[in-house]
């Protein structure tokens, strides 16, 4: 079996040049990049730091990152949103962050989140567990949708939006009726980290680009969530959708979203 700790080491230093770079930026000058999509000049630095950093650590990894696509990408990859959130970090919203991780045959093995405006930092290694600054991590015991604080991924925009947001709607509309809260934090990275470490119970996106989950779905796994598709099928990279849940509401949760989907 392969070690991965070692490449954990170089992918903490990544995110910490990403953190220290946010934590010294300035006015930020922000660019439309679609129908309500917005990226920064920040976004852009990002990743072209961490892109260099790791191609001179590891020449022989390839990079995905969501503004400026991929190199050399084959049976291993870096995969990096550098600002998972840029809508809330233009806001004012403290709810983005860093999210990198090691994808090794569409599988992701090392995973790194870092949240730098509330301080808190996540990682897991494949088979080795969940992390955060407070030890290892596990999905909360929650055992009924009733009691649970479930997350939404953003709404759609951009093209076909519309449409794409009828299965938000319904999703919405029903968990509604049946969970104890919903909340929408608007990054993916946050949402899965934040079931992993048990401060909401589960979290439905409706989407599945890699920069966005990969990490965020190697810690909630670590961490004892149940990862799958919206249709219940085991998560996989072709996956177009997202759902990580404590086990102890997975099946409830499944049942609900499969009736919304007939």
């Amino acid at each position: 079996m392969t070690d991965y700790q070692p490449l954990l080491k170089i992918a903490e230093d990544a995110v910490t040049l990403a953190r220290d770079l946010i934590d010294r930026a300035g006015s930020l000058s922000v660019h439309d990049k679609g129908d309500r999509d917005r990226v920064t000049d920040l976004d852009i630095g990002i990743e072209r730091a961490v892109r260099a950093y790791l191609h001179e650590q590891t020449p022989d990894i390839g990079f995905l990152g969501e503004e400026e696509g991929s190199t050399d990408v084959g049976r291993s990859m870096w995969t990096l949103d550098p600002i998972d959130g840029t809508s809330n970090l233009v806001h004012g919203v403290p709810l983005y962050a860093v999210s990198l991780a090691l994808v090794v045959d569409e599988r992701p093995v090392v995973a790194v989140i870092d949240l730098p405006a509330l301080h808190m930092h996540y990682t897991a290694v494949s088979g080795a567990g969940a992390y955060s600054a407070h030890g290892r991590m596990s999905t909360s015991t929650t055992t009924s949708l009733a009691d649970s604080f479930v997350s939404l991924g953003d709404y759609a925009v951009g093209t076909d939006a519309e449409y794409k947001n009828r299965d938000q709607l319904a999703i919405t509309t029903r968990l509604a009726d049946r969970v104890e809260r919903i909340r929408m934090f608007g990054s993916a990275a946050i949402d899965l980290a934040w079931v992993a470490e048990g401060r909401t119970d589960a979290t439905v996106i409706l989407s599945n680009n890699p920069w966005d989950t990969a990490a965020g779905i190697l810690i909630a796994t670590e961490a004892g969530a149940l990862v799958t598709d919206i249709t219940g099928q085991p998560h996989n990279f072709q996956s177009t959708t997202t759902v990580a849940a404590t086990p102890g509401i997975a099946n409830e949760l499944a049942r609900l979203l499969r009736e919304d989907r007939r």
